[in-house]
Formats: structure tokens, sequence, C-alpha cells
């Protein structure tokens, strides 16, 4: 599947917005990947996850033993991936600001851990994730992701595999071009859903 067959996917779910969004990243952006239109239609989930399963396969020389995904954008792929490559899924939430496993969540440090989100922008969210798992002692081998839209430089601090790789505009509040510095924001990501 290329970058255009998966941005495709997202026009043709209603998924790729143009405006002025507000970034969990805290970055501003004139386009929005709206991924939960694409995560509502279990085919389309499931077409785009069994591509990025066989490029992880392609790409790993070791095997994963466990997928975890950080809450919430992450858990709807994370399981798709569990199901196209025969692994658990499970997943790590915000408590008091830092990712834990709950739920009765465990990894031990036999296992070796494939870290699965939904979109990657500076790497930050993964970044903390992958720590978290770290301190349990279990081995992150990688993390993979339907859209990397840093164009590939953000860092997780694990190689990074994503099914496309998409450099779309992104600004520091205080850098906003003219055609976004006029207009409000629209904050359509889960990161800060608790505040």
């Amino acid at each position: 599947m290329t970058r255009d067959d998966v941005l495709n996917e997202f026009r043709a779910a209603g998924a790729l917005l143009e405006g002025h969004f507000l970034l969990s990243s805290g970055l501003h952006s004139p386009v929005f990947l709206q991924k939960a239109k694409v995560f509502a239609d279990a085919q389309r989930t499931a077409k785009l996850c069994a591509a990025l399963a066989d490029k992880v396969r392609a790409t790993l020389t070791d095997s994963p033993t466990v997928i975890v995904s950080p809450a919430v954008g992450g858990i709807v792929p994370g399981y798709e991936m569990g199901r196209q490559m025969g692994l658990p899924a499970i997943y790590v939430e915000r408590e008091d600001g830092e990712f834990r496993l709950r739920r009765g969540f465990e990894l031990s440090p036999e296992d070796k851990v494939l870290v699965v989100e939904d979109i990657v922008t500076t790497g930050l969210s993964s970044r903390e994730c992958i720590d978290s798992l770290k301190s349990t002692g279990a081995t992150v081998l990688a993390e993979a992701c339907i859209v990397d839209r840093s164009g590939g430089k953000a860092d997780v601090g694990v190689p990074l595999i994503a099914l496309a790789t998409v450099e779309f505009p992104a600004y520091a509040p205080d850098n906003l071009p003219p055609e976004l510095a006029g207009t409000e924001a629209i904050k359509p990501g889960s990161r800060d859903l608790k505040k």
C-alpha cells in the first residue's frame, strides 16, 4: 500500500480535513487526519492494518509477543494489529499525567513489545508511552503507525515503521502563517479528554 493509497482511504472516509487545527502536540496545522472516521469502518481499518502488519513483518528481525497502544487513539489500530498478527493487544492510559498499564494489564521482562499508534506528529506521546513500557523491563522492539505526519523526522526512541509518511505543515502557536493567524483553531484530538 502506497502513501497515496493510505491518504485516499482517509479521503474516502471524509477524514482528511482542511482548516485550522490545534494538534495534540500543541502545534497548529491547516490539515487534520480524523482517524476516528477511518476506524469507524472495520473493513477499512482491517485493510490498513493488514498492510501495516505486512510492513512490520518485513522490517523486524525479531517477533513481538504483544501489541501495546496508547489510549485513546491507538486502541482501535492496536486491537486490529493484534488480530492481524495473532498477538494480544493491550493499552496504556494516562493516570496523573503519565502513561500506565491499568485494568490488570501486565508486561514481563520476557515480553517483546510492538507499540501501535494511529498518527505520529512529533513523537512526544510515543516516547512517553515507550518510556513507561521500558520501566516494566519489557523490550520495545519498534513502533508502528498508520501515518507519520512528521515526514520521517519524529524521534520515538525506537525504530518507527509507518504505513505512510507525509509532511503536512505544522506551526508553533507563536509562528502562525497569516492564513491561520486570523482564525480560531479547532481541537479535535483526544489528548486532553479529562481536562
